[in-house]
This record gives structure tokens, C-alpha cells and sequence, in this order.
């Protein structure tokens, strides 16, 4: 299919299928998006008469997809920079530390715990994979989705600052997860094994590299923004920060998502404060709110489709199933041991650890990962079994996430006011 063929579907579904959650299931919108694709991706696996010829269509149209590709070296630029948009540095900065913790020791311990939990858990189904392709699979479904989370957050009135780290860890965990999942992909694929050391210093190169570039490229825009009135130019020079950015980032080997992160809260924070006009505040703001809207409708429009173009087989779906409790745990286990450690120094909010524990919504990012993975039947198995954690994830945790924290926030409420 042409790419503006492609384009034209992903548009229209995703136009339709939110028209129909605003207009009737009223669900926060990257959940509804995903729930009517899935649904309408299952309507089209029963035998009716139109189903077959649609479904083929369907099917057609996401082979020529590049899913990963589409995702990690297109949208996910975009979708950082617009959620660092609208975070407050000098709030996130009160909270470093935590979200530090959280974005990185958290994402290596939940790979190490979810590798091997998994390793048995296939063992145990009788499914024999390599050791490596269970740490794949544990560093692809470790980052969770800023995107999902941060709306059920703020509609749920969860106080500012445990709004603030689970945003935080969100935002910047991907960029280290992906650090992570290739440098385990280049083992898995049988490159050149480098010792400890070499390893501590891509992964510190990748990301301190990261948090240098963005913080570079976010003040270079920002003095570009300060030079002009234009609100036309203001954007063309976010925008560009936003794609070429990232572009320069991939090729200079430092983690993009955490460059992009880190220019957009520049922007953000010091753009409204010092330069950006009154005018161009609404402007920029109303532009990227457009833009993000837009790329998440079309990402879980994609993510409930992809299940057209998935073979889950019956021991595949009950490995998946198994490995919901076995992800939970590894999250509980990953961000418990630093909460404990770092409660004894910080004050945190009253239910913080069940709160972020289940608000550990996974999403487009790991489908994309799983999907970069090469042809063969542990690609297959690990693309079912993400797909499963994911939609669980997204629907199950992300639709109790929101009375999750009222209750917890009302808990808290009546102790401080009995």
C-alpha cells in the first residue's frame, strides 16, 4: 500500500474509533482508542460474510508497517518532547534523585528479575528459549508508557508530587531501557561480547551522552526562540529540535528519547519563563497538544490492530497470561528496594508503592522492540507474550489505576482529618 494510502486508514480509524469513545464509552482516550481496535480487530476474526476481505485488507496494510521502525525512529521523538513540554523542571528537579533511581537501577534490576523469572516460567511450560531472549524480553517490557499514565493521573486529582516521579521515571526510563534492550540485542545476535567494563561505559556513554546532547541542543532552540517574535518560527524551531534532534542523536550513538527529554524540558520550563511570548505560550501549547493527540490516537489505533498480525498460539497466550503476576512482582520488587532505601532521606506520598507499582503501564515501546526483534520462533514467542502484558496493562491496569489513587488520596485525606 502507498504510504499515503497507509496514513489516510490509521487517520480515519483513529478519528472514528475516538469519536465513538467520546461519544459513548467516555474512557481516558489512549484506553478507548485500544479497547474499539481490539475489539474491532476481533469482530473481523469471526465468520462474517465481510470480515474475511476486511480483515485481509487490515492485515495487508500493517505488513507494510514498520511498526518498530515507525515508532523508535519516528513517533517516540515527538511523543517525549511533547510530554516534556509540560513538566515543571524546577518540580521534577525536587525530586531527582527518586526518579534517577527509578529510571535507571529500577529498569536493569526489573530486566534481570523479569529474564530469569520468565527463563523458568518457559521451562516450566515446556518451552525451551535461550537465557538472552528472556533478558530481551525483560528489558522490553520494563519502561513504562508516560503517555497512558499521565492522564489517568491528573483525572484522578493524584497530588502534584507523585504526579511528578511516576512522570518522571516514565519519561526517562525508555531512553535507558532501549540502552539496555540493544545492548542485549547485539549479544543475543552473537556480535562481540564486551567485558563489564566496556559495557558500564557504552551504557554510561549512551546516557550521560543523552542528558549532554538535549541539554546542548534544548538551550541552542531556546536562544533561537528568544531572537524572534515569529510564533510560526518559534514552532518550526521546536519542531526541529523535536525531529532533527533525535535524528543527530541516534548517529552520534547517545540515547535520543533521553536528548529529547531533557530539550524539552528545557523549553518548557525556561522557554515559558524567559522567551516565549503570551501568545506563542498558547500557540506552541495548543500546537504540541494537537501533535501528541494526534501520534496517540494513531499508536493505539496501531497496538489494537496488531493483534491481526500476531500468531498467538495456545501455550504462547498461556505463557503470556503467567507472565502478568510475574511483571507486577518484578515492578514491585524493582522500585520497592529503592522506595525503602530512600524513604529513610524523603517524604513520599501515602500508598506511593501500590500506586506506582500498578501505574506501571507498559505500551507502544515495548510492542516496537518486540517487533525490531529478528524472524524465528523466539520473536515469536516474546512479540505474543509482550502483546499480551501490554493490552493487560494498558485496559485492566490502566481502567483501575484511576480509583486506585482516589482511594488511596481519600484514604490519606481521612487520616490527616479524622
Amino acid at each position: 500500500m502507498r504510504l499515503f494510502d497507509v496514513l489516510a486508514v490509521l487517520i480515519g480509524f483513529s478519528a472514528l474509533f475516538s469519536w465513538l469513545n467520546d461519544r459513548f464509552l467516555k474512557l481516558p482516550n489512549a484506553i478507548g482508542l485500544m479497547l474499539i481496535a481490539l475489539a474491532f480487530s476481533l469482530v473481523l476474526l469471526l465468520p462474517f460474510p465481510f470480515a474475511r476481505a476486511l480483515e485481509h485488507e487490515v492485515q495487508r496494510m500493517l505488513a507494510s508497517i514498520d511498526f518498530s521502525e515507525a515508532l523508535l525512529q519516528g513517533m517516540l521523538g515527538f511523543l517525549l518532547f511533547a510530554g516534556a513540554l509540560h513538566v515543571d523542571l524546577r518540580e521534577l528537579a525536587r525530586h531527582k534523585w527518586a526518579i534517577a533511581i527509578l529510571a535507571s537501577a529500577s529498569v536493569v534490576g526489573a530486566t534481570i528479575l523479569i529474564g530469569c523469572g520468565s527463563w523458568l516460567l518457559f521451562f516450566a511450560l515446556g518451552i525451551e528459549i535461550p537465557l538472552i531472549y528472556c533478558m530481551l524480553l525483560g528489558a522490553l517490557i520494563s519502561p513504562t508508557d508516560p503517555v497512558a499514565v499521565l492522564g489517568i493521573l491528573k483525572s484522578a486529582k493524584a497530588p502534584k508530587s507523585l504526579e511528578m516521579k511516576i512522570t518522571g521515571e516514565s519519561l526517562f526510563n525508555d531512553g535507558v531501557a532501549v540502552v539496555v534492550f540493544m545492548l542485549l540485542a547485539g549479544l543475543a545476535a552473537g556480535e562481540t561480547t564486551p567485558g563489564f567494563g566496556d559495557t558500564l561505559m557504552i551504557f554510561a556513554t549512551e546516557i550521560v551522552g543523552g542528558l549532554a546532547f538535549g541539554f546542548v541542543i534544548g538551550w541552542i532552540a531556546l536562544y533561537m526562540i528568544s531572537k524572534t517574535a515569529n510564533y510560526q518560527v518559534e514552532i518550526m524551531v521546536t519542531l526541529a529540535l523535536a525531529m532533527s534532534g533525535y535524528a543527530i542523536a541516534e548517529h552520534a550513538h547517545v540515547s535520543a528519547p533521553i536528548a529529547i527529554v531533557v530539550a524539552g524540558l528545557i523549553i518548557g520550563s525556561r522557554g515559558r519563563a524567559i522567551a516565549v511570548t503570551e501568545a506563542t505560550r498558547y500557540r506552541l501549547d495548543d500546537f504540541w497538544e494537537l501533535v501528541d493527540e494526534i501520534l496517540n490516537a494513531v499508536l493505539f489505533v496501531i497496538i489494537g490492530l496488531e493483534v491481526l498480525a500476531i500468531s498467538i498460539t495456545g501455550q504462547f497466550m498461556l505463557a503470556g497470561l503467567l507472565a502478568i503476576p510475574l511483571v507486577l512482582l518484578a515492578r514491585l520488587a524493582s522500585v520497592g528496594l529503592p522506595f525503602h532505601l530512600l524513604r529513610r532521606h524523603r517524604h513520599f506520598e501515602p500508598g506511593f508503592l501500590s500506586i506506582l507499582t500498578w501505574g506501571g503501564l507498559r505500551g507502544g515501546i515495548s510492542v516496537a522492540l518486540a517487533l525490531s526483534l529478528p524472524e524465528g520462533e523466539p520473536r515469536d514467542l516474546i512479540l505474543s507474550v509482550t502483546y499480551i502484558i501490554v493490552v493487560f496493562s494498558v485496559l485492566v491496569q490502566g481502567l483501575t489505576l484511576g480509583p486506585l489513587v482516589r482511594r488511596v488520596t481519600a484514604s490519606a485525606e481521612g487520616t490527616k482529618h479524622p
